[in-house]
């Protein structure tokens, strides 16, 4: 019979073997990339959705980096996936790699559109933020906030809360994209209970009152408010340094916040490169060069140049993800309440 010392041996043994089993297996999920298969294949062909101010930096610096050719194609989260799919379907992936929201992306991930692939440099990223499965990677998040018209608002006049939209002063004046058509903002709105509990969908209601200036997407909405077509708008903070005019972001308490992802086609034509244009993405260079033009990145310690990024950083609420069923059910009520006359 073993003494009491020898079994407690025995157990910090077996813990500690457990330990370093769970240590190899988190190891083993990111994948090396072969860099020299990558630059053979020459080329690489993105979707995506992140402006092309911002992708611009990504995509000549890996250009520069490897010699490998980047073909981007960018709109909005919706207009990403209906490409997508579309091509899925009809037996004609065009994509190499797609860059796309949680919410979309999980439609696309559900038809089995994406190859498991985990950048060793993701291992950097906080764990909640990390794929289970690890078919597709995080690797920025956009925080939705308030934008106005620094020309036609005074900085103390513009909303303070989103209830603040629903002041008369605002009526017209309003500008967000069609939640009927764009994802993103369905999932937007829904996830208010969030923040609202079970009235959001009045305060939704009340907000279609308002009467917005209704848009493709939200980076449209950025445009809207420069032109001053809006004067205030629901939009993506990050836009406040990539479009040059009159805009800045109101300070809230909270933001409701997705995060965007980075997917290996399963068919890519251009598997190592695509590899290694997710690596370079998600590595501190492609971090910190994105994050420069007003991106909020997963990488440690790296803040966009807007004013008080880390302090956004800290109050992000993440949303929750509709299914593609209560996404049209969604959409289709959204269209009631904002359309119906």
């Amino acid at each position: 019979m073993m003494s009491h010392s020898e079994n407690r041996l025995r157990s910090a043994l077996n813990l500690l073997a457990v330990f370093c089993l769970f240590c190899s297996v988190e190891h083993a999920q990111a994948q090396s990339v072969d860099d020299e298969s990558a630059k053979k294949e020459g080329a690489v062909v993105v979707y995506g959705t992140a402006t092309p101010q911002a992708m611009d930096v990504i995509n000549k610096g890996f250009e520069k980096k490897y010699g490998i050719r980047v073909a981007y194609w960018r709109a909005s989260a919706t207009g990403v996936a209906e490409r997508a799919l579309s091509e899925w379907r009809a037996g004609r992936p065009g994509f190499d790699v797609v860059e796309a929201s949680r919410g979309v992306r999980l439609i696309m991930k559900k038809d089995g559109l994406f190859a498991k692939y985990v950048p060793p440099s993701s291992d950097k990223f906080p764990a909640q933020f990390k794929e289970k499965d690890g078919v597709t990677t995080p690797w920025r998040m956009l925080p939705i906030g308030i934008l106005y018209n620094t020309e036609l608002v005074k900085a103390g006049d513009a909303p303070k809360t989103l209830d603040d939209l629903l002041n008369p002063k605002w009526k017209g004046k309003i500008s967000m994209p069609d939640p009927s058509a764009h994802t993103t903002t369905a999932q937007f709105l829904w996830n208010l209970q969030k923040l609202k509990g079970d009235k959001w969908l009045d305060y939704v209601k009340a907000l279609a009152k308002q009467q917005p200036r209704m848009v493709e997407s939200l980076t449209p909405v950025t445009n809207s408010i420069i032109k001053g077509e809006a004067h205030v708008g629901i939009a993506l903070i990050n836009t406040v340094t990539q479009f040059k005019g009159p805009v800045a972001y109101a300070p809230l308490d909270r933001y409701l916040t997705d995060p965007s992802y980075m997917s290996l086609g399963a068919k890519a034509a251009h598997q190592s490169a695509a590899r290694l244009y997710i690596e370079y993405a998600c590595s501190a260079e492609g971090q910190k060069a994105i994050s420069e033009t007003g991106e909020f990145v997963l990488y440690p310690g790296i803040y966009p140049a807007i004013n008080d990024a880390e302090k956004v950083s800290a109050r992000v609420v993440f949303m929750e993800n509709p299914t593609e069923e209560e996404f049209k059910k969604l959409m289709a009520e959204f269209r009631e309440i904002f359309f119906a006359r």
